[in-house]
């Protein structure tokens, strides 16, 4: 009966359920699977499609279903190719909104005829593809470029990162066709610093046909500066005067901006960043080496409506830093992870403050936090609160079984959770019994049948003392690698019933383990009939 059903009442009912019964409901029959893959269309992905003629037929499949996000792997400019891009053109074109062409190699003219069956294209990946760039003509025929600029005016988010050969001509022939957009990255890109008052000055230069200059991508934020929202210059080299002209220029009002591993940026700067960018609501100062506790303490005090931000390999940074982190009230991520020096009793005090909010944190990473401690994390987990999702404490050796059973108490919300190379894990942590005797039993040992019968994953003890890792409902990804005094008995124990919605577990490298598989975790990715595509889920950046 259900199979006369029409497909649009099908899919409708199909969308409610998670992931992985969407994925077992698709095997039922052909209508069901249809049905299963336009609800999976519906919760955002984006597809991996590999370029071979195996994938012709696929991508008209997805065409049909409308699929908007796509993303091309093994890109060359090979005649295969070539046919591949016609065929994603046609079939894709009319109603694709992200296109990520990231790493390959397309020649200018098939590069060109895609975009130009792209009306409707908001996202554009072409981080890597240098051989657009070598020749340093690509839209540089005026025609070609108003053709571009006609069809793609809605596009708002450009990514450039990973180009060596990009130019200022190149850059100026490129964004001059994207009139709309709000978002560009230029990671890792060589730009170039010639210091002197030129910054600040609105005197037109000539753009360099051999190199790309701070100069006129100032130029190019100045003009665009009521639009643009978000800037990626990570790995640029950025100094701090750099910076500092880019924060004043009059008009703009960044909302997100990284500077990852930007080495020469120092706390000073950020602090007149704070001051000239208040609006930020995402900031990435990771791996920033020269960056020290006044850097945090002027993001906490100056950024008020920051929502996420990362202060990965900070080396420099210590827990005084964290002592205003209460002040940032919107704070939905934070990403702490290789700060050395931050032991986690400033930011436990901070959260556990009855002066503030309850917290809106959502994600919280402090991986490689070698100096936390069990004392500072079982004063901070109460304080998370139910919104808490994704935890990672992967590499603090130091945690034990408290901090694991203070996790399954209070954070029973969570869908990540990542505890890798914590190796003083042990089963009776996991499973919320009572730390073990280390004196030898007097009493009659049970027979090994019944006491394997009595442990039966299908009947769990009624008798558990405390908080297990079964507690965690929600949980979808779970990592415990390298914790090597877990054994077979509490992994089992735990993957026999629940977590219906558990995509990865990783339990790589735990002592005495032979064999761990849940039946229910899935990877996501799907098998097309004609070539293999990957839904992946689309990630925010920040």
């Amino acid at each position: 009966m259900a199979d006369s059903l029409p497909l649009e009442m099908l899919t409708y009912i199909l969308s409610f359920l998670p992931l992985s019964d969407q994925k077992e409901a698709s095997l039922v029959s052909r209508a069901w699977y249809c049905a299963a893959q336009n609800a999976l269309r519906e919760t955002n992905v984006r597809y991996n499609i590999p370029v071979s003629s195996a994938s012709l037929s696929a991508i008209k499949n997805l065409g049909l279903r409308g699929i908007s996000h796509i993303s091309l792997t093994n890109l060359d400019g090979s005649p295969a190719s070539h046919q591949v891009l016609q065929s994603v053109a046609y079939h894709l074109g009319p109603h694709l909104e992200s296109l990520c062409l990231g790493g390959g190699s397309p020649t200018e003219a098939s590069f060109l005829a895609l975009i130009l069956g792209c009306p409707v294209l908001r996202t554009l990946d072409l981080s890597g593809c240098n051989s657009l760039f070598t020749s340093g003509t690509l839209l540089a025929q005026p025609e070609t470029a108003q053709c571009v600029r006609k069809a793609l005016s809605g596009l708002r988010d450009l990514n450039l990162a990973c180009l060596r050969d990009l130019t200022d001509l190149s850059f100026n022939h490129l964004s001059g066709c994207f009139p709309s957009l709000e978002r560009l990255s230029l990671a890792y890109c060589h730009l170039t610093f010639e210091l002197g008052p030129t910054w600040g000055s609105i005197t037109p230069q000539v753009s360099s046909p051999s190199q790309l200059s701070f100069h006129n991508l100032l130029q190019f934020v100045k003009e665009r500066a009521g639009r643009l929202r978000a800037l990626d210059l990570s790995g640029t080299g950025l100094p701090p005067e750099a910076l500092q002209a880019l924060g004043q220029v009059t008009g703009l009002q960044l909302e997100e901006l990284s500077l990852h591993s930007c080495r020469d940026l120092s706390s000073e700067a950020v602090a007149t960043l704070c001051r000239q960018q208040p609006g930020l609501t995402s900031l990435d100062l990771s791996g920033c080496s020269e960056l020290t506790d006044r850097a945090l303490l002027a993001v906490s005090r100056g950024l008020q409506h920051l929502r996420h931000l990362s202060l990965r390999k900070l080396q420099r940074l210590t827990d005084a830093g964290c002592a205003d982190l209460g002040a940032l009230h919107e704070l939905q991520s934070l990403d702490m992870a290789e700060c050395c020096l931050v032991s986690g009793r400033e930011l436990a005090q901070v959260l556990g403050s009855v002066h503030r909010a309850p917290p809106a944190l959502t994600s919280l990473r402090l991986a490689y936090c070698s100096s936390l401690k069990d004392a500072s994390v079982l004063s901070m987990i109460p304080a998370l609160g139910p919104s808490l999702k994704v935890l990672d404490l992967s590499s603090c050796v130091a945690l034990t079984n408290q901090t694991m059973q203070a996790i399954c108490t209070y954070l029973v919300h969570l869908s990540v959770l990542r505890l890798a190379w914590c190796k003083e894990l042990q089963d009776w942590g996991l499973l919320g019994e009572k730390e073990p005797s280390e004196e030898p039993m007097l009493s009659p040992q049970l027979p090994q049948e019944v006491e394997n019968q009595a442990s039966d994953p299908q009947e769990p003890n009624s008798e558990s003392q405390g908080p297990s890792l079964l507690m965690l409902q929600a949980l979808q990804e779970l990592d415990l690698t390298a914790c090597s005094k877990l054994t077979d008995a509490s992994l089992a124990k735990n993957s026999g019933y629940h977590w219906a919605g558990m995509q990865t577990a990783s339990s790589v490298g735990c002592g005495h383990v032979s064999w761990y598989q849940r039946g229910s975790c899935q990877a996501l990715s799907s098998t097309a009939a004609s070539g293999d595509l990957h839904p992946v889920p689309l990630c925010g950046r920040g």
